[in-house]
């Protein structure tokens, strides 16, 4: 099993301890009396603000799926979007990001996330009627 860097898990620590903000799938703000990103942002937000905003308003636009009862068809239908959205913020911070690290772990988020893409597309075009 290979293990995660350290930034990595903080990463995941600090989206745990309540410094992220929570939302829910259906792009509602938990915690900020229903305001979206887009409302809470400043007119003058970065370019990268935006960038992050678009992509996750597309994820959760494309995860809402209609639900089969298929939990093989659902899991893959509904997974698709998640990793689509993973990559195009992956790319919001190759774009804009500076720390070198982080910038790894965005190309190892788009190396590893859009062949499973993919494969998950290809399933869905074999299996799923």
């Amino acid at each position: 099993m290979k293990t995660l860097p350290l930034s990595l898990a903080a990463l995941g620590l600090l989206s745990l301890s309540g410094l992220a903000v929570a939302q829910d799938h259906s792009g509602h703000m938990s915690g900020h009396e229903g305001h979206t990103m887009s409302e809470a942002s400043d007119a003058d937000a970065a370019p990268s603000t935006k960038a992050f905003e678009d992509a996750n308003a597309a994820m959760h636009e494309a995860m809402a799926i209609d639900f089969t009862g298929s939990p093989d068809v659902d899991f893959v239908r509904s997974m698709i979007p998640h990793h689509e959205g993973a990559v195009a913020m992956a790319k919001v911070q190759l774009q804009y990001g500076k720390d070198p690290e982080l910038r790894k772990l965005a190309e190892e988020v788009v190396a590893a996330q859009e062949p499973e893409i993919a494969a998950m597309k290809a399933w869905v075009a074999k299996n799923a009627k």
